[in-house]
C-alpha cells in the first residue's frame, strides 16, 4: 500500500489536523461523566441549585466546543480523502492509458472499470473514517478505562477484563473478513464484465433470441456474488452482537460491584453513574471501531486491487542499441513473429516484406489469418516475440511510442467516434488545424456529405457515433486519420461497410493525396486491394503470397481462391 499512500503527501496537514481535532473532541467527552457525577453528588445531593446551573452550563460549553472540534475535523478528513482519491484516480487513469493492447487484453476492461469506480469509492470512504475514528475510538476506550481507575480501581477491573476480550473479537473478525472482501470484489468484476458484454451485444442477443440464456448466466454470476457477500456478511454481523454481550456483561458486573461499594460507603452514587457512563462510552466507541474495522478491511482489499494495477508496468520500454535497417524503406518486417499471452500457437510466424515510401500495401487473407495483428505491430500496439519491425530503418522497440505513433494514422476495424462535434472528432488527429484542412480530409474520405447532412463541422455526434450509419462512421474515422497527415496510414478493414462505388472513390482519393503516405490496406475483398503496389497474402499467420494482383493470380492458390470466390459472387449479383 506504500505506493498508494504516496498520493497523500499533499495532504499531510489535513491528515494531522483531522485526527488531532477528533482527539480534542474525545478529551472533552471524557470529562462529561465527571461533571455529571459532580452534579449528582454535590448539586443534587447537597440541594445546591446554583451549582447544578453552573455545571449544566459547563456541559453545554463542552458540547459546543466538542461540536466545533468535530465539524472542523470532519472537514479536514473529507478534504484529505477526496483529494487523495482524486489524485489516485488521475494516476490510475493515466497509467492505464499507457498500457499496451496485450496488457489491456490480459487484465480486462470490466476489472479496470471496477477499480476506477467501486474500489476508489470504498478507499475514499475508508480513509475518511480512518482519519476520524482510528485514533479517536481507541483513545476514548483507554481514556475511559483510565478515568474509571481514577474513580475506583476495584470497580474499574471490569473495564480491564472486558477490553482485551472485545479487542480479540474485533481483530478476529477483521482477519477473517479481509480475504473474503477481496473475493467479493472479484465476483463483482465478473458481474460487471457479463453486464458490459450483454449491453454491448444486446442487438445480437435479441436477434438470436438468447435473452433467456443470458439471463440464466447473469443469475448464476449474481448468485455467486450474493453468496460471497452473504458469507462475509454473516461473519461481519457477529461483531456487534458479540461486543454488546461482552459490554453488557461487564455493565452487570460493574453495577453489582458499584452497588456493594456504595452500600459500604466507599463510592458515591455519582461515581457509579460516572462509571456506567464510561462503560457506555466504551460500548459506543467499540461499535464505531467495529464498523471502522469492517470498512478498513474493505478499503484495504480495494486498495490492494488498485495498487495491483499501478504496479503493472506499461511494458512500452524503449530498448537502446538495437540494430537498424535500410532507412530508404518506410516499413520493414524482418522475420517477425508474435504469440499472444496464453495462446497455443503463434498468431504470426516469420513474416518478412518491405514497403517503400508512398506505396500502397494490401493485406488480405481469411478470417483469423493475422491481418489485424500484422498492422498492429507497426505502431507497436503489440510486441513481436521474434524478429523485428522497422520504420525508416529503425526498430520500433527503440523508438518512443508517442513519437512513433505521431507519424502513423490508424483506422481500426471498429469505427469509434466520441460525443461532441464533427470538428472535435476530426481534431483528435491534430490540435491546431483550420477548417480548410478538415474539409479537405472529409472530401478525401468521401465524408463531405456526412458532415453536410449533420449541419457542417459543428454538427453533433452522439457517443460512439450512434446517430450515424456504419459506413458514415467509417468514413469519418478515415477523415480523422487523414487530418494528421500521417507518413503511414493503416486502414484495418475500415471500408467494409462502404458500397463498391464509394470504396473505389475512396481508394482513388487516397492515391491522389498530396503528401503520399505509405498505406496499409487490410481488406476482405480482393477488389479492394487489386490495385495495390504490393499485396501480402496471409494464411494461418504465415505469408503465403507476396506480389501484385496479376502475379498472385498466377502464383498464389490462396489469393486466387479468394478472388475467384468473390468474383463469382459479384458477377452473380
Amino acid at each position: 500500500m506504500r505506493k498508494l499512500f504516496s498520493y497523500l503527501k499533499s495532504y499531510r496537514k489535513e491528515c494531522v489536523l483531522g485526527p488531532l481535532l477528533k482527539l480534542a473532541e474525545a478529551t472533552l467527552e471524557l470529562f462529561v461523566p465527571m461533571v455529571v457525577a459532580a452534579v449528582i453528588d454535590r448539586g443534587i445531593g447537597g440541594s445546591d441549585q446554583g451549582y447544578i446551573v453552573r455545571m449544566s452550563l459547563a456541559l453545554v460549553g463542552l458540547g459546543l466546543a466538542g461540536l466545533a472540534f468535530s465539524v472542523t475535523a470532519q472537514y479536514f478528513s473529507a478534504r484529505a480523502a477526496v483529494g487523495f482519491v482524486t489524485k489516485l484516480r488521475h494516476a490510475l487513469y493515466s497509467h492505464i492509458q499507457r498500457f499496451p493492447f496485450s496488457t489491456l487484453d490480459r487484465i480486462g476492461i470490466p476489472t479496470m472499470i471496477t477499480r476506477m469506480s467501486s474500489d476508489m469509492n470504498q478507499v475514499q470512504t475508508g480513509l475518511n473514517l480512518t482519519l476520524r475514528l482510528l485514533l479517536r475510538s481507541p483513545f476514548v476506550v483507554f481514556g475511559a478505562m483510565v478515568m474509571a481507575f481514577t474513580i475506583d480501581a476495584t470497580a474499574a477491573l471490569w473495564f480491564a477484563a472486558a477490553i482485551p476480550v472485545l479487542a480479540l473479537v474485533v481483530f478476529g473478525v477483521m482477519l477473517l473478513t479481509m480475504p473474503m472482501y477481496k473475493r467479493v470484489q472479484e465476483r463483482l468484476d465478473g458481474v460487471l464484465g457479463l453486464t458490459r458484454e450483454n449491453l454491448n451485444g444486446v442487438r445480437v442477443l435479441r436477434a438470436f433470441r438468447k435473452e433467456a440464456d443470458e439471463c440464466g448466466r447473469f443469475a448464476a454470476e449474481n448468485d455467486s456474488l450474493t453468496a460471497a457477500q452473504q458469507r462475509v456478511g454473516r461473519v461481519s454481523a457477529l461483531m456487534n452482537p458479540l461486543t454488546f454481550v461482552i459490554v453488557n456483561l461487564a455493565v452487570i458486573g460493574l453495577i453489582r460491584t458499584g452497588a456493594i461499594r456504595v452500600q459500604a460507603g466507599i463510592l458515591t452514587q455519582g461515581a457509579v453513574v460516572a462509571l456506567y457512563n464510561y462503560m457506555s462510552q466504551i460500548l459506543v466507541e467499540l461499535i464505531k471501531l467495529a464498523n471502522l474495522i469492517i470498512n478498513i478491511t474493505k478499503s484495504l482489499a480495494c486498495g490492494k486491487r488498485i495498487q495491483a494495477i499501478l504496479e503493472v508496468e506499461d511494458e512500452e520500454t524503449v530498448i537502446s542499441d538495437l540494430p537498424g535497417g535500410d532507412p530508404a524503406l518506410r516499413v520493414e518486417f524482418d522475420h517477425a513473429s508474435i504469440r499472444y499471452g496464453g495462446a497455443g500457437g503463434e498468431a504470426l510466424s516469420d513474416v518478412s516484406f518491405r514497403a517503400l515510401p508512398g506505396q500502397v500495401i494490401g493485406v488480405i487473407g481469411g478470417t483469423g489469418s493475422g491481418k489485424s495483428t500484422l498492422v498492429n505491430l507497426i505502431p507497436r500496439f503489440y510486441e513481436v516475440t521474434a524478429g523485428r519491425v522497422l520504420v525508416d530503418g529503425q526498430d520500433v522497440r527503440g523508438m518512443e511510442p508517442a513519437a512513433l505513433r505521431a507519424r502513423i494514422g490508424v483506422v481500426p476495424q471498429k469505427a469509434v467516434l466520441f460525443k461532441g462535434t464533427i470538428r472535435e472528432n476530426l481534431c483528435w488527429g491534430r490540435e491546431a488545424v483550420d477548417d480548410e484542412a478538415l474539409l479537405q480530409a472529409l472530401e478525401s474520405a468521401q465524408a463531405a456529405d456526412v458532415a453536410a447532412a449533420k449541419g457542417g463541422l459543428d454538427g453533433e455526434i452522439e457517443q460512439f457515433g450512434r446517430n450515424l450509419s456504419g459506413g458514415q462512421r467509417q468514413r469519418l474515422t478515415i477523415a480523422r486519420a487523414l487530418v494528421r497527415r500521417p507518413e503511414i496510414l493503416i486502414l484495418d478493414d475500415s471500408s467494409s461497410a462502404l458500397d463498391f462505388a464509394t470504396d473505389a472513390a475512396l481508394r482513388k482519393a487516397l492515391r491522389a493525396l498530396d503528401y503520399a503516405p505509405t498505406i496499409f490496406l487490410v481488406a476482405q475483398r480482393s477488389s479492394a486491394v487489386r490495385y495495390a503496389d504490393q499485396i501480402v497474402v496471409l494464411d494461418e499467420g504465415r505469408v503465403v503470397g507476396l506480389g501484385t494482383h496479376d502475379e498472385l493470380l498466377k502464383t498464389c492458390p490462396v489469393y486466387r481462391e479468394i478472388h475467384e470466390s468473390q468474383f463469382r459472387k459479384e458477377a452473380a449479383g
